[in-house]
């Protein structure tokens, strides 16, 4: 085409008014048709789930905010002071190490500790501590001027034993709590010490003198604490807003026995974490999950053992958390704390009963057995409640438990995690996506091959989704994430997966007709979107879409095509049809311009637009740190249909409707 002076010029005025130069890129902007007039199944709120699993600091270390890692002395104390398992894949300077031995150093001779199995006060074996010895706890995390609560108890054996409790934050550095007075009965001492340095080596030291005193258990938290949570954790938590949270598992449910997770906390018995590493507290049980829910406002899904479990666990445990106090369970959770009961609606049956991983795993054959026997129990207590299978899309499994289960079950649930790649940032985005297109296409067939889903409505879920490389050093592409630098698992997340995790949500929506829940694995730590050092937390990456779709976008998809396979964009009506909500997620390095062909609505000229990018596809966020990644909020503008998105970016914009 020839192109005249005046027409330059008119190009050029027309570039000056869109931000943008006569790039290359510019010449080939991309065309987005949205037809605002087909609109799809209304978006369930239940696909801004998430996850939490009883898994590496996920828990502990992370939601929860107790700063000892074994303070019902589960491992013996010994005075060979070694409490870190050695691994590759964690950094020597990580604060948070996998804990394999007690991490209770001795004070004193080592003859002047003793562990006593007759009368535990809870566990295997107490502590008994002789004049003139005493304990340690190393590697606390401290801030300065932070005041901490805690409590211990104690039980005098001969002579008259006084104890002081001491915060400990450098050399002569500390402040300490003295207990003069020890029964011979075991009582609760509580103290509140106030740091006043910044450190992440600071100790908590118990000596005694004038005596033998057993220690029966020991606890420390921040006093900020919110009912035993950490308070910066659940700041982040509230930010995600989360609709519904799975729990406790995940493959630890399958070896999780949920009685020991009720009841007088202090009492409750330490156990070796089934299906992960270290110890397993149980301070974290079914009443505080209910309790954190409530707080964060979100509705429980509980996960029931169908691993090592049977049917007769898992309606005792419905009937503690849904019956009234007149049954046996009911009035055991009144006895605990809880007259009303918590209602719990949603229940997964199970966790990858597929898989040769799980504790408990079987052929389909029996586990379509014991998946009708455990909800036949189930409903038998309370008949509304809503069941989870655990599906698989793989090697026939979901389609196996649909054609023996059809009647027990409600929803199937499916799990999938992508591997994060380095090579090429629009395959990597892709990958969400694709694998939820591929799940959900899988059960539309079935709905057309099955006759026996002929008349029903068996919606589909997934309750774990996420990216995930399985094992450190596996395969050719996997590099910066070998390092698990939040503990067990702890995976750092990208801008990059930022992008990927956007570009799922974009999907979710699309599906909206048969996606009806989705959790996302997991909350903190681990894979999870928030990531905690032992005094700070942050949103990863990975948290920031989920924030900014979950508070801005829209409810009512409405049908968008595009010509850029390297744009990944989707649109919603809100609630009121007042106004249209466009997401746009950017795999490439350049800013791309978009020229909009609406159809069935007009919009105003100027709107609000959030932007989540980065330039650096690998970049991430640390905590206690600036981050590197943010949602930036602006005024966007709508010149003539026409857009521009930033390189590697989300993009969330809303225009209200013109009349």
């Amino acid at each position: 085409m020839h192109y005249t002076h005046k027409m330059i010029v008119s190009l050029l005025i027309v570039a000056v008014i869109l931000g943008c130069s006569l790039s290359p890129a510019m010449a080939q902007q991309s065309a987005v048709t949205i037809d605002a007039s087909k609109t799809k199944d209304p978006i369930s709120p239940y696909i801004y789930g998430q996850f939490i699993e009883h898994l590496g600091r996920c828990i502990y270390g992370g939601i929860w905010a107790e700063m000892l890692e074994d303070r019902k002395f589960y491992y013996p104390i010994t005075e060979n002071y070694n409490p870190y398992v050695a691994s590759k894949a964690i950094p020597a300077d990580s604060q948070f190490q996998v804990v394999g031995a007690s991490p209770w150093q001795i004070i004193g001779p080592a003859a002047s500790i003793t562990m006593v199995k007759e009368d535990s006060f809870v566990g295997d074996h107490t502590p008994l501590i002789k004049a003139g010895g005493g304990i340690r706890h190393l590697d606390l995390g401290l801030i300065k001027g932070k005041e901490y609560t805690g409590y211990i108890y104690l039980k005098a054996r001969d002579g008259n034993p006084s104890v002081t409790v001491s915060l400990v934050w450098g050399d002569n550095q500390q402040e300490s709590k003295q207990f003069k007075t020890i029964e011979k009965a075991y009582v609760k001492y509580p103290f509140q010490l106030t740091s006043q340095a910044d450190t992440n080596r600071g100790r908590l030291e118990i000596r005694v003198e004038g005596g033998s005193c057993f220690v029966g258990t020991v606890s420390i938290m921040p006093a900020d604490n919110i009912n035993g949570m950490r308070a910066d954790t659940l700041a982040l938590i509230k930010e995600l807003n989360a609709t519904v949270y799975r729990w406790p598992g995940g493959n630890f449910v399958s070896g999780y026995d949920w009685r020991d997770g009720i009841g007088n906390r202090d009492k409750r018995p330490p156990r070796t974490n089934p299906a992960w590493t270290g110890v397993e507290h149980n301070d974290f049980g079914m009443d505080e999950f209910i309790h954190f829910c409530r707080i964060v406002g979100a509705e429980p899904m509980i996960t029931v053992n169908t691993g090592f479990g049977d049917a007769y666990s898992a309606s005792a445990q419905l009937e503690y958390a849904n019956s009234p106090t007149n049954t046996k369970m009911g009035a055991l959770r009144k006895l605990n704390g809880s007259a009303q009961p918590f209602g719990v609606r949603l229940w997964c049956v199970g966790n990858e009963m597929w898989g040769d991983w799980q504790l408990g795993f079987m052929s389909l054959e029996d586990y379509v057995i014991k998946h009708n026997w455990v909800v036949e129990k189930m409903r038998n207590v309370d008949p509304d409640i809503v069941c989870f299978a655990s599906g698989n899309v793989e090697d026939g499994w979901s389609k196996g438990m649909i054609q023996g289960c059809v009647d027990t079950i409600d929803v199937i649930a499916e799990h999938f995690y992508s591997t994060q790649t380095w090579t090429d940032v629009t395959r990597h985005v892709a990958q969400i996506k694709d694998k939820i297109n591929e799940i959900t296409t899988y059960h539309r067939t079935l709905r057309q091959e099955l006759d026996i889903l002929q008349g029903r409505d068996i919606e589909v879920a997934l309750t774990e989704w996420n990216y995930w490389n399985f094992e450190p050093g596996e395969g050719d592409q996997l590099k910066p994430a070998d390092t698990y630098w939040y503990g067990e698992l702890g995976r750092r997340y990208f801008m990059q997966d930022a992008l990927g995790i956007a570009a799922g949500l974009h999907e979710y929506y699309r599906q909206s007709d048969i996606m009806q829940l989705a959790t996302y694995a997991q909350t903190v730590n681990v894979i999870g979107c928030i990531k905690t050092t032992k005094t700070d937390a942050a949103f990863a990456a990975t948290g920031l879409p989920l924030v900014l779709y979950r508070k801005h976008y829209g409810t009512i998809p409405v049908d968008v095509t595009t010509d850029n396979a390297a744009l990944d964009i989707a649109a919603a009506w809100t609630e009121d049809k007042k106004a249209l909500t466009i997401g746009v997620v950017n795999t490439t390095d350049k800013q791309q311009p978009i020229r909009l062909d609406l159809k069935g609505i007009n919009l105003n000229t100027t709107g609000t637009v959030w932007v989540i990018a980065h330039s650096d596809p690998m970049a991430y966020n640390e905590p206690g740190k600036q981050p590197k990644i943010e949602i930036r909020e602006s005024t966007a503008r709508n010149v003539s249909n026409q857009l521009t998105v930033p390189g590697y970016s989300v993009s969330l914009y809303k225009f209200d409707v013109r009349n």
